[in-house]
């Protein structure tokens, strides 16, 4: 139940980063993307312009939309990559122009919520002194990108990934920092596990900046095992591989319990990025986090 005592209605979708493998090896394009996630149960996609550029293509944005239309289902998120950590103020001035640009994109998709990247550096690097030390440059970056997406009415996010804005005390420092009323975060549910934070705790402190929430899963084993191909390490040297949603090691029913009972109503995105077929993994997921979300 949410605070006013009703029951939350679950508004899931898929992120297209989901079907990415497809859509790089031809079997989906990203408009028939759109129309797989509808077909599967889908109310939303999440669009990443991964094996596919609307900046080199902006057809595409037209067609992506009418998609979302004819499917009956919204676009919830538009998410980009970007790293304000640069050389010159050349540079800085550029990534605050391209932003703004994917702003524009952003708006001509009808969507209200748009995904940047803030930093990224060598996990080696991604100190607390580092941070504290680029945080103002960080800060004056989302500013102007937030002030630019507010004549839209559009929320823009900071995701938790990247090892250098991870941990969730690092995000919230940052929201807070920025002080927009729409600026915010886009919440991985998974991705507090990559800087070795158990997520169902950092998920319920950073619960109330959520924009968006993204659910993902992933297999944890000890630094010691070596796991061979298909794993990436975390901060302090664990192994992750990318699963199935519900599959994995994340205690899912916890977090969407957690989820529930805070009285979030945004969107839920799938973010698949595990081993298997993406088709597969993405139609499991879906169906996974739907009947998890009964039970909660």
């Amino acid at each position: 139940m949410d605070r006013a005592g009703e029951e939350i209605r679950l508004k899931l979708g898929l992120s297209s980063y989901s079907l990415s493998q497809a859509i790089r090896d031809g079997r989906l394009t990203i408009v028939e993307a759109v129309r797989w996630v509808a077909e599967h149960g889908g109310e939303h996609v999440e669009i990443v312009p991964v094996g596919f550029d609307l900046r080199e293509n902006p057809a595409l944005i037209g067609e992506i939309r009418r998609a979302a239309d004819d499917a009956g289902i919204d676009i919830s998120n538009y998410a980009v990559g970007n790293n304000f950590i640069v050389e010159t103020e050349e540079e800085f001035e550029a990534r605050i122009a391209e932003l703004k640009a994917h702003v524009d994109i952003a708006a001509r998709l009808g969507v209200k919520r748009m995904r940047h990247d803030v930093a990224s550096v060598p996990v080696g690097e991604a100190t607390i002194h580092r941070f504290e030390r680029e945080l103002p440059r960080l800060v004056e970056g989302c500013r102007r990108v937030a002030d630019y997406a507010a004549r839209y009415g559009i929320v823009t996010s900071v995701e938790n990934h990247g090892y250098f804005i991870q941990a969730a005390d690092r995000v919230q420092r940052l929201v807070r920092a920025v002080d927009r009323p729409n600026f915010r975060t886009t919440l991985d549910v998974g991705n507090f596990m990559c800087v070795d934070e158990d997520p169902v705790a950092s998920v319920k402190k950073n619960l109330p900046y959520a924009s968006m929430v993204h659910l993902k899963d992933f297999y944890l084993r000890p630094s010691w095992m070596e796991p061979g191909e298909g794993w990436f390490r975390t901060a302090s040297g664990n192994y992750l591989r990318g699963a199935i949603t519900g599959h994995g090691d994340i205690d899912l029913r916890s977090i969407l319990k957690a989820v529930k009972e805070s009285g979030y109503d945004g969107y839920i995105s799938i973010e698949f990025e595990g081993l298997e077929d993406c088709l597969l993994g993405s139609r499991l997921s879906l169906e996974n986090v739907r009947r998890l979300w009964g039970i909660v």
